[in-house]
């Protein structure tokens, strides 16, 4: 990984770490280490606190839990390890795993360590300082590595109880319900009347792929100077299920306004050189082979699932556990994505 776009610049963890019993743990599993141990917060993420940490010859990343009270399944730092393990051998490209830590005596939560990565990551979707024509080839090259995602044969890769094949979406549904009622900071009337279309909503299709759970231009690397994808980072919400599911969120940057996490609704994409949403669907259709297309119901399930997030996000922010230092901001984004489903599911909704 690098941190160009992502790295705090003070060099000083939000959530410090003893780095003395790291430095004893680290050279004792791997060895030969030169130099003193660095170690950078990388911020931008709302959820599993990570890390750059370097001796003189080697580059790592470490990834743990954030401290204090979870709620259950959430930051599962040894399912990300263990993904990103099983496509190690696989044509998704993904940084390589070094070691997983169940031991919370290191640094106070389980953690694993990888390969740091050298390439680009971007939080801005309009991609500033790139060419136009780089950028189109960057969202493409988006649609086209989420589709080898979705071509894995998860069950020879070791992953066949890494999820529940079928029945996915009335799952979830169910999840990020009872999330909902365990995170919730206030009432909105808008999740409820969405808790209560979409189970009646569900498409009969039951296909079951892997799914990465958090697919965006923000999780990915691209190589430092092409524009293709070298790494898909943030693995924390991956399992098996549906691949609609993760095509219609990565597809919501189209959806969402710039000042809504993820969104880049009403930049002049022509002038960008940025594809239209339904250009970016066609392509991944193209790679995927797959004769299924995104409904609305996919949309507004990816926006009801977003706004039980972001409110788990300012419920940690009032609890003191949040991640980063803009959270309790970040999670007032719950009404607004809980608005924009509404919007799906009405037609109200326009597109970049």
């Amino acid at each position: 990984m690098s941190g160009t776009h992502r790295e705090d610049p003070s060099g000083s963890p939000s959530v410090p770490l003893n780095t003395a019993r790291l430095d004893a743990y680290l050279r004792k599993e791997l060895g030969d280490l030169d130099g003193e141990l660095l170690v950078e917060s990388i911020s931008g993420g709302q959820s599993n606190p990570t890390f750059f940490v370097s001796y003189g010859n080697r580059r790592l990343v470490l990834r743990k839990q954030p401290p204090g009270h979870t709620l259950p399944s959430a930051h599962a730092v040894d399912r990300e390890y263990r993904i990103m393990a099983a496509l190690g051998s696989s044509d998704v490209p993904v940084p390589g795993m070094v070691l997983f830590c169940n031991d919370r005596e290191i640094v106070g939560t389980p953690f694993y360590l990888m390969e740091r990565l050298e390439g680009r990551v971007f939080s801005d979707c309009s991609l500033p300082g790139i060419a136009s024509a780089d950028r189109r080839a960057m969202y493409l090259a988006m649609a086209e590595t989420l589709a080898r995602l979705h071509r894995v044969d998860w069950a020879a890769s070791g992953l066949s109880d890494y999820g529940r094949p079928g029945n996915y979406f009335a799952r979830q549904i169910d999840r990020w319900t009872r999330q909902w009622t365990l995170s919730k900071t206030r009432e909105i009337p808008q999740i409820d009347q969405l808790m209560r279309w979409l189970p009646n909503q569900i498409p009969a299709d039951d296909t079951t792929t892997i799914v990465h759970g958090d697919f965006r231009i923000g999780n990915l690397m691209f190589h430092p100077t092409e524009p293709r994808v070298v790494g898909v980072l943030d693995w924390e919400l991956s399992t098996l299920g549906h691949p609609l599911a993760d095509l219609a969120f990565s597809a919501l940057a189209w959806r969402l306004n710039p000042d809504e996490h993820m969104g880049m609704r009403g930049c002049d994409l022509g002038a960008l050189g940025i594809p239209s949403e339904q250009e970016y669907l066609e392509h991944y259709y193209r790679h995927s082979g797959t004769p299924q297309q995104v409904l609305p119901f996919h949309f507004a399930f990816a926006l009801f699932r977003l706004a039980v997030i972001f409110e788990g996000i300012a419920a940690r922010a009032r609890s003191g556990a949040a991640v980063a230092d803009n959270a309790a901001d970040v999670g007032k984004l719950s009404l607004t994505f809980a608005r924009r489903a509404i919007e799906v599911i009405e037609g109200q909704q326009t597109v970049a």
